[in-house]
């Protein structure tokens, strides 16, 4: 019987996770289909009944729906309760389980490029749902984070919960600061640059031995991650993200391992066939 997935968020058009998931169904001979569909944030309620009703077996959530789905569940992982967002949903004899691998996956991203985390610092831009993951998991590889985001309070009750679990956090405006001069790790979490917007800030005098990463994925570089690069900065998108967070997500799904190297090549093929567009 033919199995169904989807990701659903708003805006979801950039999605480049259906030739990823897809082509390591087909390697494998798995009867499955991937989808992506856009749900305005007061259509999600409806959205996930009609997921269910349709007999879908599991979904990713993207932006803006990572916390906001958490209502609308009915258990959690312990890897979703911690970081208090969700990006993958599965159901299991009708109950829809919550899960996060957006922290586990960004760190697997990484790994070759910072071998090194203990008492490194680690600036995060952002305080959303996929911050919260990633936060929460570089704190547990024992770097100090500290929280830069436009709505303080949000910024400061993540330095909470980070606090909460054994980490250490600090956090500060949306905006330069001394903070540059000693970052080793710098990710960019927000929506900025999605539809190739400028970068609202500067980043002149930032460590030229950090490794900066910005998690949106798009065939061409955002402003963020071209101005890191001109600084000196080592730069990643969030291709790697993508990839090891939706392996996990996989094999949360359907067990075993799952075929990430043809994945990848999912993945590249799509984005090569996008820019040619």
């Amino acid at each position: 019987m033919e199995k169904h997935f989807a990701v659903i968020g708003n805006p979801i058009g950039h999605s480049y996770s259906p030739g990823m998931h897809n082509a390591g169904y087909k390697s494998l001979g798995i009867d499955a289909q991937y989808h992506r569909f856009q749900v305005p944030p007061d259509r999600l309620a409806e959205a996930v009944n009609g997921l269910c009703a349709l007999g879908f077996s599991g979904w990713n959530v993207t932006l803006p729906h990572k916390e906001t789905i958490i209502p609308h569940l009915d258990t959690l992982t312990p890897q979703a309760k911690r970081a208090g967002a969700v990006n993958t949903v599965k159901i299991v004899d009708g109950e829809k389980i919550g899960h996060n691998t957006d922290g586990d996956g960004f760190i697997c991203s990484i790994e070759s490029e910072l071998q090194e985390f203990a008492d490194k610092k680690a600036v995060v831009l952002g305080a959303g749902g996929a911050s919260k993951g990633i936060a929460l998991a570089l704190a547990a590889k024992g770097m100090r984070v500290h929280i830069l985001n436009r709505t303080p309070e949000k910024a400061s009750e993540l330095v909470r919960i980070l606090d909460s679990k054994g980490g250490r956090g600090s956090f500060g405006e949306f905006k330069p600061g001394d903070w540059l001069k000693d970052v080793d790790l710098l990710v960019q979490t927000t929506s900025l640059g999605l539809r190739g917007e400028p970068f609202p800030f500067a980043l002149e005098g930032i460590c030229p031995k950090a490794l900066a990463v910005d998690i949106i994925v798009n065939a061409q570089e955002t402003s963020f991650l071209q101005e890191a690069k001109k600084l000196g900065c080592r730069v990643l998108d969030g291709t790697g993200m993508l990839l090891h967070q939706g392996a996990l997500a996989w094999e949360f799904w359907l067990g075993g391992q799952a075929p990430i190297e043809v994945m990848r090549k999912g993945l590249q093929d799509q984005m090569q066939q996008r820019e040619r567009l």
